[in-house]
């Protein structure tokens, strides 16, 4: 087993800012790419919804949220 390696705080810090930064760009990568595909994802999200719907009816939504408490 190896042993730990002690860090100087300044080490840590700026271990830790390295690790925040490289989440935070992996975050906005994603989000631009599911961004990209909304609109197939809005769809596949709502067919199970979509598919049990009387013939002829729509849903209507008042605000963005409502969208996901239709359960």
């Amino acid at each position: 087993m190896s042993e730990l390696q002690q860090q100087a705080l300044t080490e840590h810090l700026a271990e830790l800012r390295r690790c925040l930064i490289v989440s935070l760009l992996a975050v906005m990568v994603g989000f631009g790419v599911s961004y990209s595909f909304i609109k197939e994802i809005g769809v596949w999200f709502l067919k199970p919804l979509f598919d049990v719907l009387p013939q002829g009816t729509t849903l209507v939504f008042t605000s963005y949220q409502e969208g996901f408490f239709f359960i």
